[in-house]
């Protein structure tokens, strides 16, 4: 849907503060904030390849972030700029991989420590946070790797005049390819390939990386082959990936904007064949021009890439979001200046003991999930799809704010919640049944679900999760989730705001509310000083509010952002004041419908 340029807003930032050259003798402890690289030169006015060894000049502190960032850019050349910052006599101790097998360890950047030596080298310790394993093919794997921080020494050169070989060197580097978040930020383009879905009813995104020094004319051809290698593991279960043995011949070419692509493909199935262009027309993102896909060399007719995309859009929503809360134990219009109000899809006999809901909308229908209160410290399920509604036969302690999986057709609404720590899938009959999960505890307390309704995150033990939706068949199943590496502890809450984004709260240090990639990589603080736990989180994707808004409850008062206001009583709609001397009710539970 587009090419992001991956700058400056998402991720922890990286080392340092200021200073020049070696220190002496005294340690210097830098705290992990500020700072950027050093610039490289540019494409198309955009960053590609990192900065040299020779470009922080004397400066340790810029050194060091430029070594942390050599790595990036195309994979076969990873080793050759890596070793360019290490003393030659200590090259070897880099253990080198060719071809697929390159692989960058993504580190977030912690605290680091310059302590200057007797012998003018400067030992460098950086804590770390192990983000993940970026691959050749552009996918971020989980970590491999546990180490929580390295070490090395730095030493400057002076040869005599030599240019070339002056400045700053490595000591001792780390055995394996270092790339810091920031610099997978600042080099890399987060590029969105799509697979269909495993019941082949829509596309599905998959999140790769691609070089910004990769130029457009080759971007096609690398693309080609992330499909053509298949989806990334842990989506795996949830999609579908190109016929088994499919290769493509030669390299896909292009020029003047129109581009070629030879596939070696089984099958002459037509109806595969144009799927496959519309897969390709939304892998290539906001590529512009005209696609001729060839399969066994029987070209197929030329397409424009925009229409394409423009004639099979990726999701079938029109309406813009609307807001609604709970409000006195009923579903209520939340009414802000500027945004759609809608009226609640129930009739008033069963808009009543509301605790919290789960609105969507699904081909000219209205899917209603509901957690109600049902007797002293109880909560049960309630579903429907017009004003009546029908109940689940247990009763739970507590009931997460159910989600819908969103289909494209007219099949069953199906959806999922947690109760009682255990996540369970429920239908428009109000049946609830466990789904089984692969995690280290049992205790689930959160689910969101992706625009694309093959997708979830979970929170389980307090750490985030994700993983992909198999819905063939009429189940539900959810394959292996992953583990996300993030800087919050003990999240509470969840939500999609994008194609491969989350918006999730826990604690750094006290509660807030972060953006996170869907691979951990990537995130921001959005809110640091939330004050209080957030026990309720929702986001409507940013397809669909480009302003990235979203809402949440803390010790029972429910906020706002862009901008951020708390939600008072005034934004209910369609409920009369209080009498004179009461003080109005608190709006909960906020949510929207799309």
């Amino acid at each position: 849907m587009r090419r992001q340029v991956l700058v400056g807003a998402l991720g922890a930032a990286l080392l340092l503060g200021g200073g020049c050259g070696i220190p002496a003798s005294s340690d210097v402890r830098v705290d992990g904030k500020g700072g950027t690289a050093t610039e490289a030169g540019s494409i198309n006015g955009q960053r590609s390849e990192p900065p040299t060894r020779t470009a922080s000049g004397s400066d340790i502190d810029a050194f060091v972030r430029n070594f942390l960032a050599a790595a990036a850019g195309e994979p076969d050349r990873a080793y050759e700029r890596v070793k360019l910052f290490v003393a030659p006599e200590h090259q070897t101790k880099l253990q080198e991989k060719k071809g697929s097998e390159v692989a960058l360890n993504v580190v977030r950047l912690g605290e680091t420590v310059f302590t200057g030596n007797s012998d003018s080298t400067t030992t460098v310790k950086i804590k770390v946070q192990q983000l993940g394993l970026l691959r050749a093919n552009g996918t971020l794997a989980p970590p491999v790797a546990t180490e929580t921080g390295y070490e090395f020494r730095v030493r400057s050169a002076v040869f005599g005049g030599d240019d070339e070989r002056a400045g700053l060197y490595v000591l001792d580097p780390p055995n394996v390819l270092l790339l810091s978040d920031n610099a997978l930020q600042r080099y890399y383009q987060d590029e969105s390939i799509y697979f269909w879905s495993s019941d082949g009813s829509r596309l599905v995104p998959d999140q790769r990386y691609l070089p910004m020094a990769v130029p457009d004319e080759r971007r096609v051809n690398e693309v080609v082959k992330w499909l053509v290698g298949g989806p990334s593991d842990w989506l795996r279960p949830g999609v579908v990936g190109l016929p088994d043995r499919t290769e493509l011949v030669n390299n896909a070419t292009g020029a003047n904007n129109r581009w070629e692509v030879n596939l070696d493909m089984s099958g002459d199935d037509q109806t595969q064949i144009d799927r496959l262009i519309t897969q390709l027309a939304w892998s290539l993102g906001d590529l512009r021009g005209e696609l001729e896909l060839k399969v066994r060399n029987n070209s197929q007719p030329v397409q424009d890439l925009q229409a394409r995309r423009d004639s099979e859009p990726l999701y079938p929503i029109r309406e813009d979001p609307q807001r609604f809360g709970v409000y006195e134990g009923a579903i209520r219009p939340l009414d802000f200046a500027g945004e759609p109000s809608g009226d609640v899809p129930l009739s008033a006999e069963v808009n009543r003991n509301i605790v919290s809901a789960g609105l969507a909308r699904a081909e000219g229908r209205i899917l209603a999930a509901m957690v109600v209160a049902a007797g002293r410290d109880r909560q049960r399920l309630a579903v429907g799809t017009g004003p009546g509604l029908k109940r689940s036969g247990d009763d739970y302690a507590s009931i997460s704010r159910p989600v819908w999986l969103r289909t494209v057709d007219a099949r069953p609404g199906r959806g999922l919640v947690v109760a009682d720590g255990r996540l369970y899938r429920f239908d428009e009959d109000a049946g609830m049944y466990q789904v089984p999960l692969n995690l280290p505890t049992p205790e689930v307390t959160a689910v969101a679900a992706s625009l694309d309704g093959q997708r979830v995150a979970l929170i389980a033990g307090g750490r985030l999760y994700v993983a992909a939706v198999n819905l063939d068949g009429g189940g539900v199943s959810i394959g292996p989730p992953r583990a996300l590496v993030t800087s919050l502890t003990g999240l509470s809450a969840v939500d999609w705001n994008g194609e491969d984004s989350l918006v999730a709260a826990g604690s750094a240090g006290q509660p807030a509310i972060y953006g996170i990639s869907v691979d951990g990589a990537l995130e921001t603080p959005l809110k640091t000083d939330v004050g209080a736990k957030v026990n309720h989180l929702t986001a409507p994707p940013e397809v669909l509010s480009p302003s990235g808004g979203y809402m949440y409850e803390a010790n029972g008062v429910a906020y706002r952002s862009s901008p951020f206001e708390r939600i008072e009583a005034a934004r209910v709609r369609d409920v009369a004041p209080p009498p004179a001397g009461l003080r109005p009710s608190n709006p909960s539970a906020p949510f929207f419908l799309y």
